[in-house]
């Protein structure tokens, strides 16, 4: 798809790769609807890419039906949804049921929800488009929380289930795969750090898959060989997986954010809840 005049809702859009696409998207001449959980940061970022802005928790049906009715209601139509807000939370098994609740309603739902109330208006014009923001993680693994792998996976796999049933109706589905981009969800990662791209880059990777309505978006050389050893060999790939977790826990023992070690980093994940304004990465 093309961009110029096109109606483009971003979720997630007041930081990170949500504000990237927002700030791009108005550069290519689309009318953009941004959406936060943050209020005042999300209304002003908006406002300074030259976004219009509506407030929504996505963790919540209503919302993201409200966000949909209200942009139907003011712009009339939307031709790119970009459902892109997520979170990272949690450790291991140990993780609160709270969390895991919290992260699969952000992670997962938020997309089921925005499909189940936008595929009507898009079956009766006979087009539309959905971005998907999932993650790397969705196609290997995430080394440090066991919710976000899951959910990813689940988010990558409704993504393939919406875009193989609806793409001879007109509906294109794309499905976003970063491994690390340099936003505020990576800044206790320090094995994302390593190979983290801009989040300019990932627009110009992810514009480009648009254009060409490819469902699979990634940001790394490394990512599809990985994927691929995991389809062909899974115990080789398991076994340098194990290898890798190891090393990204010497990295994090040192690392000064969470004081070193593993059990402090789980010990801080779960006594607050992460901000739910970042695009998954």
């Amino acid at each position: 798809m093309e961009f110029k005049g096109k109606i483009i809702v971003v979720t997630g859009a007041a930081s990170g790769i949500g504000l990237a696409l927002t700030k791009r998207f108005v550069q290519e001449g689309a009318t953009v609807i941004a959406s936060d959980l943050k209020a005042e940061a999300g209304a002003k970022q908006a406002a300074e890419a030259g976004a219009r802005f509506v407030q929504a928790d996505v963790g919540q049906e209503a919302d993201v039906v409200r966000l949909i009715d209200d942009v139907l209601g003011n712009e009339g139509q939307i031709d790119l949804f970009c459902s892109n807000a997520g979170i990272a939370i949690g450790a291991g098994p140990e993780t609160l049921d709270k969390h895991w609740d919290l992260i699969h309603r952000v992670n997962v739902m938020s997309h089921v929800w925005a499909a189940r109330t936008l595929l009507p208006h898009y079956l009766e014009r006979g087009e539309g488009y959905f971005l998907n923001t999932a993650s790397a993680a969705g196609l290997l693994t995430e080394l440090h929380s066991a919710p976000y792998a899951v959910t990813k996976h689940a988010a990558l796999a409704f993504a393939e289930w919406l875009g193989i049933t609806y793409r001879n109706r007109g509906i294109f589905v794309s499905a976003l795969c970063p491994e690390g981009v340099w936003t505020p969800m990576i800044e206790n990662a320090p094995i994302l750090q390593q190979t983290a791209i801009t989040t300019d880059e990932l627009v110009e990777k992810t514009l480009a898959a648009l254009r060409e309505n490819r469902f699979l978006i990634t940001t790394h050389e490394a990512t599809l060989p990985a994927a691929q050893l995991k389809a062909s060999d899974n115990e080789k790939w398991m076994g340098k997986m194990v290898r890798l977790r190891e090393k990204a826990m010497g990295l994090l023992a040192g690392h000064e954010a969470f004081g070193g070690g593993e059990a402090a980093k789980v010990a801080a994940i779960q006594t607050a809840e992460a901000p739910r304004t970042e695009g998954s990465t």
